[in-house]
């Protein structure tokens, strides 16, 4: 559960302060955990790709999740590279170069090697795209074959956490094929993992199928539908009636419910903040009173406690308690006097009311329910709000050209590597 402070962060259309709000407790809800009838599975997941399962448009986690790819490095549970497709990396004699040794007898699901050439054309291709992958963008990353069975990677400067970086689900290693036409790779039966990518539906779903020449520990079902079902009480009756056997995201009003029913419930702390964005281009949060009267308006302990029933703590600092290094200092309560004394410094009081926009979205399902909770606590304080919870993908372009005024977005920072260093 991170806890997170104010930030500052900046796109490049628009600079926003990031009055951050809550660090929210990730809940997932499965069933028995049995595979349905003939060793089939069919779950129910919150986020449909975004563009065709592109790697350079962070669909490429979507891949690494469900199983179909997978990358040199992953992860461990000290927040430390583990083996992935190479088994061993070291630095050279050259701070900036890498070499990773590939694991042997690995197969793409069209049934070619796993070779250094394999992983170069891959990994060459998502770094020459317009817009690469956050985690390798801006070091200068290049990559060649060294000898029979491993890769070099060399970056414009030292980098430490290059075996880290190699472990964001945005650079799965597809096979030479998928490279072979014109525009994006195919993802269809061209990746690595326990999990074959075998048909997609768009945005609504698609099916896996069992890789049973998988190099590693054969996945449980043979069959796996996945739905992409983007409203969370959609999700929590569909596990609980029994369409399906696995569902994420769901609602913490539903849980026990659920559990009543019968379904298992598994939670886990995770690097995720929810933050309240404030546009600090445009008036009125072009003044920093205003920012400032905002975030003393927003009681963070009462919003994780209360409104989310514990499911989430107060942000207090940038990552927090889900990973090692991470702080832990409870944030301060709601200072309603100071908002209001901030305002009447801005010029805003009950003659001159200020009213403000926040726009959020529905596919997370505590986002829409704190949206109305931030509303209530700034017009205790004299702020007018109004909420609008609609499709993120029409959102974010607006976002990013600074034509809002205040924005519930939830990110997890730790999402392309699992260190805080920038790229």
């Amino acid at each position: 559960m991170p806890r997170r402070r104010v930030a500052q962060l900046a796109t490049a259309a628009v600079a926003v302060v990031a009055a951050v709000v809550l660090a929210a407790c990730s809940g997932q809800g499965g069933g028995t955990g049995a595979a349905g009838a003939d060793d089939e599975l069919t779950v129910a997941l919150q986020f449909p790709p975004r563009a065709a399962y592109a790697f350079d448009a962070d669909d490429g986690a979507r891949l690494q999740s469900l199983g179909v790819a997978e990358t040199l490095t992953t992860v461990d549970d000290a927040v430390q590279p583990a083996p992935g497709l190479a088994t061993s990396w070291e630095q050279t004699a050259d701070p900036r170069t890498w070499r990773f040794v590939l694991r042997q007898g690995v197969t793409f699901h069209d049934g070619s090697p796993l070779t250094p050439g394999a992983v170069v054309t891959a990994l060459g291709h998502v770094a020459g795209v317009t817009a690469p992958p956050r985690s390798i963008r801006g070091i200068g990353f290049e990559i060649a074959a060294d000898g029979a069975d491993a890769v070099r990677i060399t970056t414009a400067e030292p980098d430490p956490v290059v075996p880290l970086r190699m472990s964001s689900g945005n650079l799965g290693i597809l096979a030479p094929a998928a490279y072979a036409g014109e525009g994006q790779p195919s993802v269809i039966r061209t990746g690595t993992g326990p999990y074959v990518l075998d048909t997609v539906n768009g945005t609504d779903s698609a099916v896996l199928v069992r890789n049973e020449g998988y190099w590693g520990t054969k996945a449980g079902a043979g069959r796996v539908t996945v739905r992409y079902v983007t409203d969370p009480q959609s999700r929590a009756l569909a596990l609980q009636s029994g369409d399906v056997q696995f569902a994420e995201g769901l609602p913490t009003a539903s849980l026990d419910q659920l559990r009543s029913a019968g379904v298992d419930v598994a939670e886990y702390p995770g690097a995720r903040t929810i933050e309240l964005l404030l546009n600090q281009s445009a008036a009125p949060f072009s003044d920093l009173r205003v920012r400032q009267a905002v975030t003393k308006a927003i009681d963070r302990p009462v919003l994780a406690a209360q409104v989310l029933g514990g499911a989430a703590a107060p942000a207090a600092d940038l990552f927090g308690a889900a990973v090692p290094w991470g702080g832990t200092a409870p944030p301060p309560g709601a200072d309603v006097d100071g908002t209001k004394a901030l305002l009447a410094e801005a010029g805003y009081g009950p003659d001159r009311p200020l009213q403000v926009r926040l726009w959020t979205f529905p596919n997370r399902p505590e986002m829409p329910v704190l949206a109305g909770a931030i509303q209530s606590m700034l017009a205790r304080a004299g702020i007018g709000v109004e909420v609008t919870v609609g499709d993120y993908a029409a959102q974010e372009p607006e976002v990013l050209a600074g034509r809002f005024d205040m924005y519930l977005n939830s990110r997890s920072y730790l999402a392309d590597h699992a260190d805080a260093t920038p790229p």
